[in-house]
């Protein structure tokens, strides 16, 4: 059975939202109107971040859109999408993909790979990104453009649909969730494994800077390999057990890259809490039973007596590291869309491999922002970005520009919204609209569609997807899947 919550769309002013947060016991700063820049938006106010001076406060968020070639170089349709963060008038993109420094740590076979052999591909991204940039705005000299670096780790797929994983450490709720033999050490990468994987971060960097990317996030979310060793407290040896064996291979990595790629700033987009992995199911979604695993030990960001409950010690203790090590900026997200969608992405439409909301997603929406300033509260002097905002739909520029203005985050990310609407960022400073057409409703078909090995975009809103292939396959899996 599903629970009804009110779909944002219904809430038709902004009055009706904050009602809606006040029912739900919590509160969130949003504006009565859309500022433009000349109306003096506080997300149009530049951002001092690292060595860069942006032009405004509006990120795009990294995504992985499962279309690059078998060779990691970008298809038409992975340069169409970042001609789009180009266009989109945000001035910082945080990553624009999820580039796998070594082609097994690839999440699918699809996925752009951030090697040095991929030298070409890579040139052609930035350059798409930055040449659209400078066609609908006249400049780039306030644009950001990054490279996110990564592994998936438990989620590796880089030869098709069979999970080939490589862990941090097995993890029981998720090794039963995804069907992994809990018994099998080989799929945990050793010390020697991670010496190596260090040495393919910093190659990976290196061929960013050669290119001229302005930085790289080294990413550590999403249940991502670096991210599962933040918690990888039952792994012996310097890479697990406490907290700076946990913490040991970002910050080497960190370390490494600064060494030998001088002058490159780095960023870390940041899952600072985590939840218990959640049952895939038709129904309300339930978290996988865990009171047979307290004391919990199996998360980061999360309380050891209920693990439903989030605790910001150790992320915040992270963060503060991160600052003392010269990292430039923090994107600060949580959880994983592969065992928790709701609390990573909430929607009210799950994804193939989700479940129905076991809550309002506003509180999702709240409870990402809340974390992130508490964080800005703890660590002030790093710069942090914000996630979770998509689902806000037409209300995300008012509340967007309330939090900034309030110092609770220092720029709004976008993710999602982008697929169906890139240039909302432009619109709204430049004319205090948006086009609701195009506004996204989350109807979680980005992610549907690669879980079943397709291309990910926006299907229902974007005519460029409706036009393709995957559209009526997806339709069909979508109504087999019931």
């Amino acid at each position: 059975m599903s629970t009804a919550y009110p779909k944002i769309a219904q809430l038709k002013t902004v009055d009706a939202l904050r009602e809606r947060f006040a029912a739900l016991g919590v509160e969130l700063p949003i504006d009565e109107v859309i500022l433009t820049a000349e109306a003096g938006s506080p997300l149009a106010e530049p951002l001092a971040m690292g060595p860069f001076m942006l032009g405004n406060r509006w990120c795009i968020h990294p995504m992985e859109g499962w279309d690059a070639n078998p060779d990691g170089s970008p298809s038409p349709h992975t340069l169409r999408r970042w001609r789009h963060f180009g266009l989109s008038g945000a001035k910082l993109i945080w990553g624009g993909e999820a580039a796998a420094v070594v082609p097994a740590g690839r999440a699918n076979p699809n996925q752009t790979l951030g090697t040095p052999g991929n030298r070409a591909g890579l040139a052609a991204l930035l350059a798409e990104t930055r040449d659209a940039h400078q066609q609908a705005f006249g400049d780039t000299g306030d644009l950001c453009v990054g490279l996110q670096l990564t592994h998936s780790g438990r989620f590796c797929r880089p030869n098709g649909p069979k999970l080939e994983p490589r862990l941090a450490y097995h993890h029981p709720l998720l090794d039963a969730k995804f069907g992994i033999d809990p018994d099998d050490a080989s799929l945990v990468v050793t010390d020697d494994d991670v010496e190596r994987l260090i040495e393919a971060y910093v190659a990976a960097a290196a061929t960013a800077q050669e290119l001229g990317y302005d930085f790289v996030d080294v990413k550590s979310c999403h249940g991502y390999l670096l991210h599962e060793f933040l918690s990888a407290r039952t792994r012996p040896g310097k890479y697990g057990g406490d907290f700076a064996g946990r913490t040991r291979l970002l910050t080497t990595i960190i370390d490494r890259i600064q060494s030998e790629c001088p002058g490159l700033p780095i960023g870390v987009r940041l899952s600072v809490f985590d939840t218990v992995p959640y049952q895939t199911s038709r129904e309300v979604g339930q978290p996988w039973p865990f009171e047979d695993h307290l004391p919990y030990e199996l998360g980061f960001g999360v309380a050891q007596e209920d693990p439903l409950a989030i605790d910001l010690t150790e992320p915040i203790e992270l963060i503060r590291l991160l600052h003392s090590r010269g990292v430039m900026a923090v994107n600060v997200s949580c959880g994983s869309p592969y065992y928790c969608p709701h609390v990573q992405r909430p929607a009210i439409f799950p994804p193939s491999d989700g479940y129905q909301p076991p809550e309002d997603p506003l509180l999702g929406v709240w409870r990402q922002i809340d974390a992130a300033r508490q964080c800005k509260e703890a660590v002030p002097e790093m710069v942090m970005i914000g996630t979770g905002y998509t689902y806000l739909q037409d209300f995300v520029p008012q509340v967007a520009q309330a939090v900034v203005r309030q110092g609770w985050i220092d720029a709004v990310g976008l993710g999602r919204m982008v697929l169906s609407y890139p240039e909302l960022p432009a619109d709204t400073l430049a004319s205090g609209r948006m086009e609701r057409k195009r506004v996204c409703r989350t109807f979680s078909d980005c992610t549907t569609a690669p879980r079943q090995g397709l291309v990910s975009g926006c299907f229902p809103l974007d005519p460029y997807y409706k036009s393709l292939p995957e559209a009526e396959q997806l339709k069909t899996l979508k109504r087999d899947l019931g």
